[in-house]
C-alpha cells in the first residue's frame, strides 16, 4: 500500500487523520490540521507554512530516525513543498480558510474580554491531545478537553512570559493561561457556546 502524504503540510496521511469535505466526508488529499470542512484551515503562503511546521522539527527527527537543525528542516521543507498540490495550484483554484464556524469563534472569543488578552485574527485546526494539558482543580489533577477530538485553536503571547490557549469547538471556548512547555497551567475561561 502506497503512503499517502498531506498535499499541503506534507505530513503522512492516516485514516484518522484526515481532512474533512463540506459535507464531512473524508478529504483524501489533505490531512485535518490543513483541511477542514471543505476549505484550508490557514491562509498561509508555502514559506509561512514552512515557518509553522518547522517548530516540529524533533518530532520529525524522531519519527526519521534523523537529526536535523531547524534551518536544516526548513530547507528541506521548502525544496519538498514545491512538488506538493497546494503550491502547484493557483491560489484562485484553491478553497481559503472561510469556514462561517471558524470567524464566528475568533468573533465570539475576541469579544469575551479577558484582561492583556491580545486579539487574535486567526485560528488553526488542533488535534486535542496535542493540546490537552493538566490542570489543578481543587487539589485534582483535570484535563478539559478530548484527546481524540479536534478544536479550533491558537496561542498568543501574554508578554510575560506566559501565554494564552484558546481551544473552540461547535459547543464550548475554553481559554487557559500558562508558561514555558505549558508550566503552571490555569483555567481562565471555560464557557458553554449558544
Amino acid at each position: 500500500m502506497e503512503q499517502k502524504f498531506c498535499q499541503s503540510c506534507g505530513m503522512p496521511l492516516t485514516e484518522e487523520i484526515l481532512g474533512t469535505n463540506a459535507d464531512g466526508s473524508k478529504n483524501e488529499e489533505y490531512c485535518i490540521y490543513c483541511f477542514k470542512d471543505g476549505a484550508f484551515t490557514s491562509d498561509f503562503t508555502m514559506e509561512e507554512m514552512v515557518e509553522f511546521c518547522a517548530q516540529f522539527v524533533d518530532e520529525f527527527n524522531k519519527n526519521a530516525g534523523q537529526n536535523l537543525t531547524k534551518e536544516e528542516y526548513k530547507a528541506m521543507l521548502r525544496q519538498y513543498y514545491p512538488s506538493l498540490k497546494r503550491w502547484r495550484e493557483s491560489d484562485e483554484e484553491l478553497p481559503h480558510a472561510a469556514s462561517p464556524l471558524k470567524q464566528q469563534l475568533i468573533d465570539e472569543v475576541n469579544a469575551l474580554g479577558i484582561s492583556n488578552m491580545p486579539k487574535i485574527d486567526n485560528l488553526f485546526v488542533l488535534q486535542g491531545s496535542m493540546i490537552n494539558m493538566e490542570y489543578n482543580v481543587n487539589g485534582n489533577s483535570v484535563r478539559f478537553l478530548d484527546d481524540q477530538a479536534i478544536y479550533w485553536g491558537s496561542q498568543v503571547e501574554k508578554g510575560d512570559g506566559r501565554c494564552y490557549g484558546i481551544a473552540c469547538d461547535e459547543h464550548h471556548i475554553f481559554v487557559s493561561e500558562y508558561g514555558k512547555d505549558g508550566a503552571d497551567a490555569e483555567v481562565v475561561l471555560f464557557k458553554r457556546r449558544g
